[in-house]
């Protein structure tokens, strides 16, 4: 089978991944009937091996349901990551990370890894306010330079604060969602089905739309 990612590409993930602290398990969850699964696997295989603190193993989405349902999972593909304690890092990415959705990818592996915090003290402060549950969906597509940005956000909010969990969707993937949430320009975020807004905007922005919250 032909690789999908490049020997340049792969040398360059393989450094970047010598930043991850802790061992994670990136779970994949597929179907029968689903044309991206496949190129979803192999692309999760391809980058899971280039570091040995990664493993990488796949769920059936109908056989392994009770797993899928503990981690929210709704859709497939799908992938979602354990801590080095098993712990669940509240985030899903539903499609495949490839593109310039490698990147959502590559971070959220080292991000995962990490124990430090991801923002200052004054965002962290304010994070521990929110005690209502909050769910970030970010509709991305593969083409768009600005949606990692997004997605990275989105992500290290729900790994912060338990209260949130965030959905990564790739627009073309899910038309269907695409088109019930009236995604038009990406990256496009939406709070609790609630609030929405566009663009790869700074945590502020995303703060200012969970705080709207009630």
């Amino acid at each position: 089978m032909k690789q999908l990612l490049t020997p340049d590409v792969t040398q360059q993930i393989k450094e970047v991944l010598k930043m991850m602290e802790n061992p994670i398990q990136v779970i994949l969850f597929t179907k029968p009937d689903c044309d991206t699964c496949q190129p979803t696997l192999q692309l999760l295989e391809e980058v899971s091996i280039l570091n040995d603190k990664i493993t990488f193993v796949e769920r059936s989405l109908t056989d392994d349901k009770a797993e899928a349902d503990a981690y929210g999972v709704s859709y497939a593909p799908t992938f979602v990551i354990l801590d080095q304690n098993g712990n669940f890092k509240n985030f899903r990415f539903n499609g495949i990370p490839a593109g310039h959705e490698i990147n959502s990818l590559i971070t959220a592996l080292i991000d995962s890894s990490s124990t430090k915090p991801f923002f200052d003290e004054k965002t962290l402060k304010r994070l521990e306010k929110v005690d209502k549950d909050i769910n970030i969906k970010v509709f991305v597509t593969l083409s768009c330079p600005h949606c990692p940005g997004a997605v990275s956000n989105a992500f290290r909010l729900a790994m912060t604060n338990p209260n949130i969990t965030a959905d990564a969707f790739e627009a073309q993937t899910f038309n269907e969602l695409s088109m019930k949430y009236n995604v038009s320009s990406v990256p496009k975020i939406i709070i609790n089905d609630q609030y929405e807004f566009l663009g790869n905007q700074p945590i502020d922005a995303f703060l200012a739309e969970i705080e709207k919250v009630k």
